[in-house]
């Protein structure tokens, strides 16, 4: 297997309860998931992080020297299908394991964290991200998760927490060179409705960061990219294999950089007609690009979510926003069922982002 972990011990497994109950407690704060939820969805994250194949890997080869199997090539981040979701569903572990220490899947939550965020492993990743036309991998979506990662681990009052979060240091490090780096070269905006979309990541970017310049180049590429937006065609939405929207994740990148009353005014002539959208209907849960209109009912609720927490609380437009919000909510939970691969290695990271309230404003 991939990368030696060391050896887990009880106390990575069981943290001290006093310290972890006060740290669940502000975790859990404001969240809409249960202790049974959590559980079905940390199972799904389980399942995968480990599970090799199959794997959509996206690697440049540059001689036969680089012919390896997944678990080779980046050994933290090699299941789940692909490398992004796979750090996303790691994310998903820290994240409940934090939020509910006492769950009876938390052990397992931990050991699953600490057999892949080895010193030694990340070492690895951190290689792989220097090698010869790699300067594009997961960029934007993998590297902004990797930072939600980072930020999770930091933030979790926790030995094995604190270890972690040192061990990953240098991979958060490079992702965060390279999208300071790549921002300022940025000409226009991604509007795409998948993985390429800049809205989302920057948002991702914003509340994880630890890194001034970092935050201070996502801050003005929000500003230089949408401030001036205006009538934005959400009628059009969505395209048939998106999980984001274009328009709903513009506002919410948005609303992270301006005060409530100018965001309220800004959003008028951004979506001058309101916000209309009907949950999307996924035709068969077997394709895995056909089930992308699944995470999209859940980025969409989030979003929706992280919009009404930015407007004044006497904001003419929240009875509907909230609406939607739920409506979308209610379908994208459903779908997650792990009952197919296609979304089941992925979609249990976007409930846990929405019922934990990851995204919303503080």
């Amino acid at each position: 297997m991939p990368g030696a972990a060391r050896e887990v011990t009880r106390a990575d497994t069981n943290p001290s309860p006093k310290s972890a109950t006060a740290d669940a407690t502000e975790a859990r704060a404001g969240t809409n998931v249960d202790e049974k939820s959590a559980a079905r969805f940390a199972a799904l994250a389980m399942a995968c992080v480990h599970k090799e194949y199959p794997n959509k890997i996206s690697h440049v080869l540059n001689s036969d020297a680089d012919i390896a199997p997944p678990r080779e090539l980046t050994p933290a981040f090699y299941g789940c299908y692909d490398w992004h979701s796979s750090v996303h569903g790691h994310w998903l572990l820290a994240r409940l394991a934090r939020t509910y220490p006492e769950a009876k899947f938390a052990p397992q939550a931990r050991q699953a964290l600490a057999r892949s965020l080895t010193a030694s492993n990340i070492a690895k990743e951190v290689a792989y991200f220097a090698g010869v036309g790699r300067t594009s991998f997961e960029r934007p979506y993998g590297l902004a998760w990797l930072l939600q990662l980072a930020a999770e681990l930091r933030e979790w009052d926790d030995p094995l927490a604190r270890e972690l979060a040192a061990n990953l240091a240098p991979l958060e490090k490079a992702a965060s060179e390279r999208l300071k780096t790549w921002l300022p070269k940025l000409s226009h905006s991604v509007r795409s409705g998948e993985h390429s979309q800049s809205a989302f990541a920057l948002g991702l970017i914003l509340d994880a960061t630890t890194d001034d310049a970092l935050g201070t180049l996502a801050r003005d590429a929000v500003r230089r990219f949408y401030l001036r937006d205006k009538n934005c065609a959400l009628a059009y939405e969505p395209s048939g294999e998106d999980f984001l929207s274009p328009c709903i994740a513009e506002a919410d990148v948005v609303r992270r950089v301006l005060k409530p009353a100018e965001f309220a005014k800004w959003l008028g002539e951004f979506l001058p007609s309101g916000v209309t959208l009907q949950p999307a209907i996924v035709t068969d849960p077997t394709d895995p690009k056909l089930a992308h209109l699944d995470g999209l009912n859940l980025s969409r609720a989030w979003m929706l979510d992280g919009i009404a927490s930015a407007l004044p609380p006497n904001d003419a437009r929240l009875a509907a926003i909230r609406a939607t919000a739920d409506a979308h909510r209610d379908a994208g939970l459903k779908s997650v069922t792990g009952e197919h691969y296609e979304g089941g290695h992925w979609l249990g990271s976007f409930a846990v982002y929405l019922t934990t309230r990851r995204g919303a404003a503080k």
